[in-house]
């Protein structure tokens, strides 16, 4: 394996890093780069190919725990096992992981039953262009219309109520190209949560069920992970940990200061290249 596949690693891995989190659709952006790289008889089959969009998917999850190691501690009741103190928070409330498996039932049961359904009608460029400007219109109306009632300004403050809206408009996401992260972020503000709190629960959120599909996809696809491929599958999952790790920390920062509407006329400009160049 030479040097230039290496640096084809590398890229893909920093499209999926820069774009899994962020409210744009990775899917959408993988397409682009499966037609200019995955596909290409010469650099890797099918199946090898899937299997490394697999591979550096765990590596947007990782930096995702990375950001969010403390939370996940506490989440999950490892606080003496780290040393870490609870976090106290006003009123009693606290988010656990209750909050989370309400927030994963409904996109996780309707992902089960539609499952090969989807595989086979809606993984298309122009259903994949088609979720890029309905996603981006929903981040618009949550824009406009969010911020109406009394906002949630900490994750410890999120109901179960609202766990639970916020998992039903992750079932957008079951459409490709809708994006799992702007699906649930304007599904957040538009039950009651400021931006970042929405951007926050929503990458806790990505973790179990990223992780657990990428899992699944790996045990199937073990056999395709020979010494001639490794160099490639380590570049990609390294540069995809780095890239998802500066993108999601840049855009925690960001998101309560420009909200969704920037990211939402993105969309629509990626939709359109993808309808100008492949549709």
């Amino acid at each position: 394996m030479d040097f230039f596949e290496i640096l084809k690693a590398i890229i893909l891995g920093m499209v999926e890093g820069l774009t899994e989190f962020a409210p744009v659709s990775s899917t959408g952006h993988m397409i682009i780069v499966d037609d200019m790289w995955l596909k290409s008889k010469d650099f890797l089959t099918q199946p090898v190919a899937n299997t490394f969009k697999v591979v550096i998917q765990l590596g947007s999850i990782l930096a995702t725990v990375v950001v969010f190691r403390d939370r996940f501690i506490d989440i999950l009741g490892l606080n003496r096992l780290f040393h870490k103190e609870r976090a106290i928070t006003v009123g009693g409330g606290h988010l656990n992981l209750i909050h989370v498996l309400i927030g994963l039932i409904p996109a996780g049961v309707l992902g089960v039953i539609f499952e090969d359904y989807i595989d086979e009608n809606l993984f298309s460029i122009n259903t994949v262009a088609i979720g890029l400007v309905l996603g981006a219109i929903l981040m618009i109306i949550a824009d406009l219309f969010g911020g109406r009632r009394p906002v949630v300004n900490t994750l410890d403050a999120i109901s179960y109520k609202q766990a639970f809206i916020v998992g039903l408009y992750q079932c957008l996401s079951l459409w490709p190209g809708f994006s799992r992260s702007g699906a649930t972020i304007s599904g957040g503000v538009l039950t009651g949560l400021n931006h970042r709190v929405a951007a926050d629960f929503t990458f806790i959120m990505a973790v179990p069920i990223m992780a657990g599909a990428s899992f699944i996809s790996l045990l199937k696809n073990w056999q395709y992970f020979t010494m001639d491929e490794m160099p490639f599958f380590i570049a990609g999952f390294i540069s995809a940990f780095v890239f998802a790790l500066i993108s999601i920390r840049f855009f925690l920062k960001l998101i309560n200061k420009v909200k969704l509407v920037p990211f939402a006329i993105y969309r629509i400009i990626v939709a359109a290249a993808i309808y100008i160049l492949y549709l």
